[in-house]
């Protein structure tokens, strides 16, 4: 195998794996003054109060019968979030949100407002647009 045939393949892996790393580096929200986001993230927070996960989460998601989501989000991994909507977790109280339409079409968004809480860059529970 002559050096062309070995460079060319490595140069194009290294090229996909940079767009990889950008998609990575993506924002999952943005946030101005700890409380004005972006227009993914406000629908999250709606998904959020729609849903009503306060009741078992606590109004500023530091937990009450549920667990505190601003340390869970800390450990879950993006696709362990999803699953436990998902799935739920009936044996401790968590529903199954599978079939829940406004949930499924919005866990991108519910991550994100929760992982902006739990980042600690979104500082208040409730949020508003950027624009305002």
């Amino acid at each position: 195998m002559n050096r062309r045939n070995t460079v060319i393949p490595g140069l194009l892996c290294l090229m996909l794996l940079s767009v990889g790393v950008a998609k990575a580096d993506e924002a999952l929200y943005q946030v101005k003054d700890g409380y004005k986001v972006d227009a993914n993230t406000l629908q999250g927070f709606r998904t959020w109060r729609q849903a009503a996960c306060d009741r078992c989460h606590g109004a500023n998601q530091e937990g009450m019968v549920g667990p505190s989501l601003i340390d869970s989000l800390k450990i879950l991994t993006k696709q362990q979030f999803k699953t436990t909507l998902i799935e739920g977790r009936p044996d401790k109280g968590m529903p199954i949100w599978g079939e829940n339409k406004a949930v499924m079409d919005n866990l991108d968004n519910l991550y994100a407002y929760l992982k902006g809480r739990s980042d600690g860059a979104i500082t208040k529970a409730h949020v508003q647009p950027m624009d305002q």
